[in-house]
């Protein structure tokens, strides 16, 4: 890698020069150089066939990690691939799924995709096998349905569609599960938390139906660059799995530019600011945004920006959006009509988009694996290209602007799922006695825990046990496993009042926050008032407004610990680990200038309680520690402390802020200590806070570091301030939370 100066505009040998607004005041660049292929032969083993139909589309050789990983799979073993963007590896699997094919036409393969973009982009890839290929989603009409169920050789689907169609109907698909060969599982680094577990146990489910069927499918995976994906992809699949990550594929020199804002901007502005600059510069960029409304906002500002640009090219691409608006996105993205897209990280994956020339991170994207999929969209095809990360007000990002080996000299993080989460195991046994009746082979099959939770279900009367295994109790077939990207209750449709237009829709967990009456809800840059949320009809109703404000809701909660699972000294306070019950109350609204955030009214809610069961970390400090640490304000410390360490988890653990949540008190019952807790956003835990246990030291160091290196004086959104706090990000006290911390660390 060749470093270049810190703040420096001086241009890189070989790169073209970016314009200005992206690189004053840049905390610090890198070029990441050329990187040459090191090609080989087609292997033999393939066929002439295979061959044939390969150089029909101008593939005439491989580069070595496509045939190391094609060899694997000769061998008989599952593979997973985990190399950068554009790297080719879904060539792999398509040769695979083509020389099976040829081998045997009754033969069929399955592919799985995160997202529908994804799957119907690699459709499209396909055309050169020739074989035939069916797209399996919510979106296929059910006469399609039936000629891919009976024909189709290659079905793209996704974790979602098997869960509520294919397995619970298997019966109507034994022809795909009596020939499966291959299964593919592609972007499997996205599996992580609770969708990864949730689709660990799908996976175990299409693997014993097939099974059962005659079957014995191998198991390709792609993944982009991460830690340990061979040990990831096994956890996933409960069986070995042989890893490929040396990338023997092109690059283009990169240049990566990490950025705060300006002093007179946010970082919202810089991000639109540093957008236009680079589109003004005919560049074609792609900014990824972390939130929805982020992504409709930061689209209408750049165009805002941007006069003279058509403002149909300029583009929101993110969940939500109807069928036919994401579809003309990736078309305008794919034929070079579109400009720039501000998208959330619904285009991290490997679809196809060749010519990009750019891509802004608004924020640290909370993985590093992320963060490389996401700049590897630049320069793609060999060609040089643009990264830039202009950082957000988070503890997180500024600490990565003053310790940049964190970024480009550590590896990417292992991939953390938990498929023995109880609650979620519990509804997928459920479903799997329903499918054909559970073995002491299953038992193994679904791993540690599941003996307990399929007894359990059997003192409920919920499963029944014969002679010849573990039975569904009812002749009716159960209910699908539901929500399982988020354990969050079904969600909720958002519709337009007189037009009775389904505009997107809300995770059930998060519409209390986000849905109530008098929120704003922005969709392709037209903002929308929330007229009524009806919970127990999963609908919010809005209507059309000129008022362009944004909303942000208040929350109080209540936190009882339920069981002490382990605990420790640290330093001169105490750390431990376990279960919790987290009551959430959402009482009121802010109504907020945008780009400012100036408050501009408060507004009461009525909403009912949540709960939430869940795995927690927390730790407390003795009152004589609290006095020595002349701390006057100790609520305010101990909030201070809360959120620069939910600020800084996704340092150490495979999460983001959003994926976790905290309350602090300057006296809790169950320590008599003042105390902080963090604790997993989902029920049952999928083992961020146990993860925090584990490198407590790592972590709250990196924490006191951030907020004691942070320039401000009495604390701001760069060190202690929260975007999601529940109460307006008051009280704080940065010095307060530095003592504190520093309590902890001796």
């Amino acid at each position: 890698m060749v470093d270049v100066d810190h703040a420096s505009d001086r241009p890189v040998a070989g790169v073209r020069p970016l314009p200005h607004r992206v690189t004053v005041d840049a905390a610090h660049r890198r070029v990441l150089p050329v990187r040459p292929a090191r090609v080989v032969p087609v292997p033999a083993w393939l066929g002439e066939e295979v061959t044939g139909r390969l150089a029909a589309a101008g593939v005439m050789s491989l580069w070595s990690h496509q045939a190391e990983a094609l060899a694997a799979y000769r061998a008989g073993a599952n593979v997973v691939v985990a190399t950068g963007t554009a790297s080719g590896k879904s060539l792999i699997y398509q040769c695979a799924a083509t020389a099976a094919a040829i081998a045997d036409d009754r033969a069929t393969v399955l592919y799985l995709a995160p997202t529908k973009a994804l799957g119907h982009d690699q459709a499209r890839a396909m055309a050169w096998t020739g074989l035939r290929v069916g797209v399996l989603d919510g979106d296929t009409p059910s006469e399609e349905r039936d000629w891919i169920n009976a024909h189709a050789q290659v079905v793209i689907s996704n974790p979602d569609m098997l869960n509520v169609s294919v397995l619970p109907r298997h019966q109507r698909w034994r022809r795909l599960l009596r020939q499966l060969r291959i299964i593919v599982i592609d972007e499997c680094h996205v599996y992580r938390g609770v969708f990864g577990s949730h689709t660990a146990l799908i996976l175990r489910r299409l693997l014993r139906l097939a099974r059962a069927a005659g079957a014995d499918p191998q198991v390709i995976a792609a993944s982009a660059t991460a830690g340990a994906p061979g040990r990831s992809v096994a956890r996933l699949i409960g069986a070995d799995v042989v890893e490929v990550t040396d990338d023997a594929s092109p690059r283009g020199s990169v240049e990566v530019v990490l950025r705060a804002p300006a002093d007179h901007v946010g970082s919202r502005t810089e991000v639109a600011e540093v957008l236009a600059a680079l589109v003004a510069d005919d560049r074609r960029s792609l900014a990824f945004v972390p939130s929805r409304a982020g992504a409709e906002w930061l689209a209408r500002r750049t165009r805002e920006l941007l006069p003279q640009v058509p403002p149909g090219a300029i583009r929101a691409y993110r969940a939500g959006l109807l069928s036919e608006e994401r579809r003309g996105v990736e078309a305008g993205l794919r034929d070079g009509s579109l400009r720039a897209v501000a998208t959330t990280n619904a285009l991290e994956l490997g679809m196809d988009i060749a010519g990009l020339d750019a891509v802004v991170l608004a924020g640290w994207p909370g993985r590093q694996a992320s963060f490389w999929q996401q700049i590897g969209r630049a320069g793609r095809a060999g060609s040089d290209g643009i990264g830039v990360l202009v950082a957000d007000d988070d503890p997180l990002d500024h600490y990565f602007l003053t310790h940049p080996e964190a970024v480009f000299d550590q590896g990417a993080e292992a991939t953390v799922i938990d498929p023995a989460n109880p609650r979620i195991l519990r509804q997928h046994l459920v479903a799997a006695a329903a499918e054909a009746p559970l073995t002491a082979a299953d038992e193994v099959l679904f791993g540690e825990g599941s003996t307990a939770v399929i007894e359990e279900l059997v003192a409920d009367g919920v499963l029944r046990r014969r002679p010849a295994g573990v039975f569904w109790s009812d002749t009716r077939r159960p209910e699908p496993v539901s929500d399982i990207r988020a354990i969050g209750g079904s969600a909720v449709r958002i519709v337009e009042q007189g037009t009775g237009r389904l505009l997107g829709t809300v995770d059930g967990s998060a519409a209390p926050a986000t849905m109530h009456a008098g929120a704003v809800y922005v969709h392709q840059g037209e903002y929308y008032l929330v007229l009524e949320l009806d919970l127990d009809a999963h609908v919010a109703m809005v209507a059309a407004t000129d008022d362009t404000i944004f909303t942000m809701a208040l929350s109080r909660k209540h936190l009882d610990v339920v069981a002490v699972e382990m605990q420790a000294a640290l330093g001169e306070g105490m750390i431990r680990r376990g279960d919790v019950a987290v009551t959430t109350e959402v009482y009121a609204y802010q109504r907020r200038r945008s780009g400012t955030g100036e408050v501009l009214s408060s507004h009461t809610l009525d909403l009912p309680l949540q709960t939430l069961a869940t795995s927690a970390v927390w730790w407390s400090w003795p009152d004589d520690v609290v006095t020595a640490c002349a701390v006057s304000d100790v609520g305010g410390a101990a909030h201070a402390a809360e959120h620069a360490a939910i600020g800084m988890l996704p340092l150490v653990a495979t999460c983001d802020r959003w994926d976790v949540g905290g309350l602090s008190t300057a006296l809790h019952p169950a320590t008599g200590e003042a105390t902080v807790f963090i604790y997993d956003g989902y029920p049952g835990g999928v083992g961020y806070a146990a993860r925090g246990f584990e490198v407590a030291g790592l972590w709250l160091t990196a924490t006191r570091d951030a907020v004691a290196g942070c320039g401000c004086e009495d604390g701001c959104p760069r060190c202690v301030q929260s975007p999601k706090c529940g109460n307006g990000n008051n009280p704080l006290d940065k010095a307060g939370a530095v003592r504190l911390l520093g309590a902890l660390l001796g």
